[in-house]
């Protein structure tokens, strides 16, 4: 399992996660894609928006490993801004390749792409 040097384990001052120390014992938990409703709090759409701050600040564009970060906070974002980057894609593996769809991630968490630190 890659780890990704530099990102970030958790949101600052919460118990938001986003990477894991570790694989699983038991098996690589599958990302699948998890709906946002309206009525989510405010604390997980922050939660939201700075995983994909700080995705988009580590990878960019280019399409990245799934590695040690989070399948939970990855299912929040997957299908929508986070897309498979190969085919076919294996969402129970840590080597799955994944990429940032950047229009998306752009309209859905505008917040995350300013140039200003939050």
């Amino acid at each position: 399992m890659l780890k990704h040097r530099g990102f970030p384990s958790r949101l600052p001052s919460t118990d938001y996660q986003f990477t894991i120390r570790r694989p699983n014992p038991r098996g690589v938990t599958e990302i699948i894609r998890r709906e946002r409703y309206n009525d989510r709090k405010p604390a997980d759409r922050r939660a939201d928006a700075g995983f994909m701050k700080a995705l988009w600040e580590q990878f960019g564009d280019e399409p990245f490993e799934r590695g040690n970060l989070d399948a939970g906070r990855l299912s929040w974002l997957f299908g929508r801004e986070v897309v498979a980057a190969e085919d076919p894609f294996d969402p129970s593996s840590y080597d799955a390749l994944l990429k940032i769809e950047e229009a998306v991630a752009r309209s859905s968490f505008p917040e995350a792409f300013e140039e200003d630190d939050w």
